[in-house]
């Protein structure tokens, strides 16, 4: 679908979402979270994606409740790995942290690997415009979200879990549900924080 002249109500009701959109934590984020079909349009919207050379560098991998043990373990083992003498309190917060939201998926971008043109800027930014698009787009159906990352992202472990390849790269999980609790938006920065002008001289 295109709209070659959007009319101004679609320009306004696109801002409108933008700027509305903000992070809910994951512990905010409960049930209800999106039901199959809604999933399929989120996920639908990350094919929007500029992307160059139609590589699709980008794949997202849920985690689905029956397999939130398993990624918690993975958290726990990580924590050990960087740091053996964590309490049991402390792997027990690593843990808990594999069974918020109702939905949870991890992003996973393709780095290198098939055509050598196009460079892994390119990739990670065609995987970020993905994302934001899923974001908007469960924005739009009324859910919260939010993008987490730390270090087990870089553990083995975790590479294992959801076989990567040597190409690849976990680039943050993505979280949705429904917000319970809302915090105040942030005050965004204005368009003179990071706009200039190319000097003509």
């Amino acid at each position: 679908m295109t709209i070659p002249n959007p009319p101004g109500d679609v320009a306004e009701l696109v801002a409108a979402l933008i700027h509305s959109r903000q992070t809910i934590l994951p512990k905010r984020l409960a049930t209800p979270g999106p039901d199959a079909a809604q999933l399929a349009t989120i996920l639908a919207s990350a094919a929007a994606a500029p992307d160059h050379g139609q590589l699709t560098p980008w794949r997202f991998v849920i985690v689905p409740e029956s397999a939130r043990g398993r990624l918690a373990d993975v958290f726990a083992a990580s924590l050990l790995e960087r740091d053996a003498q964590a309490t049991e309190e402390q792997v027990g917060q690593a843990r808990e942290k594999a069974f918020r939201a109702p939905l949870l998926m991890l992003a996973i971008g393709q780095l290198a690997g098939g055509d050598p043109e196009i460079d892994a800027t390119e990739r990670l930014l065609s995987a970020g415009c993905a994302i934001q698009n899923m974001l908007l787009t469960a924005h739009a159906l009324g859910f919260g979200t939010a993008l987490t990352s730390g270090k087990a992202l870089k553990s083995q472990a975790l590479r294992s879990l959801f076989a990567l390849t040597p190409h690849e790269q976990a680039l943050c999980f993505i979280s949705a549900g429904t917000a319970h609790k809302h915090k105040p938006g942030r005050q965004r920065p204005g368009t003179e924080r990071y706009v200039t002008v190319l000097d003509a001289a």
